[in-house]
């Protein structure tokens, strides 16, 4: 727990970042799984919807001390960032208020979109590799600018991930399929699902004047998000955006990219940003202190849940699953319609932007910074926020 702890308060710079330092501190110097091991873990946390980082940290602590060890490692490495950022979306509506504190933050915006940029570039490079990915990317583009509809991106997912594994697939494996879901619980899936689904027929149910509905719906909001989130944080981002802010417009385009970049500035989780966002979302409805509290604490429950459920199931029986091309060859799909999202969330993250050029060359700034030099993103939002107060 105290090696938690530490890593905890030193992880910086987003999942790749993440597990060079699990590597360094959990492989190396404490030996608490191999190698081969660690890059298992992080595999399959590619491969399931919900944050990458917290699932890989998570498979660790299950090997090392199953159920208990990974809830209380889960709790240790949550609780920080997703604290610092509800405060920060308690203290982000109070700032507003004052006339000089739009003017400390006025470049966070551009150097926010800069850092989606990059994420998408990053991400871009690394899945599309075949004419197949390239043009189920530029599908989910197009779909998504036209649909503008949250629930498109489960059907956009499947069709993915359906499309690159029958193409990637050769037709085999039926006898490991079998020895697979043999080990599935069905139970365990029935709640996992019907968690969704309750959720999601409260939130129709309960009228929109009731107190209890907002809280209701944000839950859904982001339990269905976490569900559909392959990638971790990198696809977080424009999801979230594009359902928040385009769409329910729960947060002005400012309070979505400058809590993005407090949260950039931190370690831990990228996940914790929904705390930021559930706590804004109930302050612009109304809600006091207490509500914000409660807003942040269903939004980081609900986007985490369904990782932590995933992975706390899979990891038993992931040497069999492991076998399962099929399975494995429906990331790719799944990953390439991810960045898709990402360039349509970029696209409606400049929009704002109009024809002010000093945004422009902010974002591009930024985003050469990431890419050439190895300034680290807390130090280019810390610089932002200074020039602005000073300028």
């Amino acid at each position: 727990m105290r090696d938690a702890l530490l890593y905890t308060f030193t992880a910086f710079g987003g999942p790749q970042a993440h597990l060079a330092v699990l590597l360094r501190e959990f492989v190396e110097k404490r030996k608490y799984i191999t190698e081969a091991e660690l890059m298992e873990l992080n595999a399959l946390s590619q491969m399931l919807p919900g944050p990458s980082s917290t699932q890989t940290l998570v498979g660790i602590a299950w090997k090392v001390g199953k159920l208990p060890l990974a809830l209380i490692t889960f709790l240790i490495w949550v609780l920080p960032s997703a604290t610092v950022m509800c405060i920060a979306g308690i203290s982000f509506k109070v700032l507003a208020k004052g006339n000089h504190f739009a003017e400390i933050i006025r470049y966070i915006q551009p150097i926010a979109v800069g850092i989606v940029a990059y994420a998408a570039y990053i991400f871009a490079q690394r899945v599309l590799k075949t004419r197949v990915s390239v043009m189920l990317a530029i599908a989910s583009v197009i779909a998504t600018l036209i649909l503008q509809n949250p629930y498109a991106f489960p059907l956009l997912v499947m069709m993915g991930g359906i499309v690159s594994s029958a193409l990637e697939t050769q037709p085999q494996e039926n006898e490991l399929r079998v020895k697979l879901f043999s080990n599935v619980n069905p139970n365990k899936i029935a709640y996992f699902i019907g968690i969704l689904l309750l959720f999601a027929a409260l939130g129709a149910l309960v009228n929109r004047t009731s107190p209890f509905s907002l809280p209701i719906r944000l839950f859904e909001n982001f339990y269905r998000n976490g569900i559909l989130i392959f990638g971790g944080g990198q696809v977080l981002v424009p999801l979230m955006f594009t359902e928040f802010v385009e769409l329910k417009h729960y947060l002005t385009n400012t309070e979505f990219l400058s809590g993005y970049a407090i949260q950039q500035a931190l370690p831990g989780p990228t996940f914790a940003f929904t705390s930021f966002l559930g706590s804004v979302t109930m302050a612009n409805s109304g809600f006091g202190i207490a509500g914000q509290v409660m807003g942040a604490i269903v939004a980081v429950i609900g986007i985490n849940l369904p990782g932590l459920i995933l992975i706390l199931f899979i990891v038993p029986f992931w040497e069999d699953l492991k076998k399962i091309t099929r399975i494995r060859n429906s990331l790719s799909g799944i990953n390439a319609v991810a960045v898709g999202f990402m360039i349509t969330a970029f696209i409606l993250l400049i929009r704002p932007f109009g024809v002010n050029w000093l945004a422009y060359s902010i974002m591009l700034a930024t985003f050469l910074l990431l890419k050439f030099t190895r300034i680290k993103t807390p130090v280019i939002i810390v610089i932002g926020v200074l020039v602005g107060w000073f300028f």
